[in-house]
């Protein structure tokens, strides 16, 4: 599934501007996962229930497209699961230590115009950009 889907692609952006714009409304919450995730296993117990509602229809939301259009994650990963679990936890690093992820900063942030969401977007992208290259050019393999 390598090609570019333009219809879709604008159905997912909208599905997503639609997500980041209701929990801005109703909850006054800037939709960022990590921080989502994170403060769903925290002590505090107030936001507990949307919080795990929202995890819930993250996942729900993958299983009806693996249902529904199975082709969409058939395509495996060409690295490791080793490398695969490394990479989600420097992900998870670089999130803490970033304070947000590409959602949050990417999307909300950047909507809102803060300077430290457009700074965090620009370090997140030229990293994958740099991490891609050497990947592909330096190591020899495919990112």
């Amino acid at each position: 599934m390598n090609e570019f889907t333009p219809l879709l692609s604008t159905i997912g952006g909208i599905l997503i501007g639609l997500a980041v714009a209701g929990l801005f409304f109703f909850n006054g919450r800037i939709l960022g996962i990590s921080n989502i995730a994170a403060e769903l296993f925290g002590s505090d117990q107030a936001g507990r229930q949307w919080r795990f509602t929202f995890i819930l229809g993250l996942l729900a939301g993958g299983g009806l497209l693996e249902l529904f259009y199975p082709v969409a994650l058939s395509v495996p990963s060409p690295s490791s699961i080793p490398v695969l679990v490394v990479a989600g936890l420097l992900v998870g690093y670089g999130t803490g230590m970033g304070r947000g992820c590409t959602s949050g900063h990417g999307i909300c942030g950047i909507s809102r115009l803060s300077p430290r969401s457009i700074v965090a977007t620009l370090v997140f992208m030229a990293s994958g950009m740099v991490t891609v290259y050497i990947a592909n050019h330096l190591l020899g393999g495919s990112a």
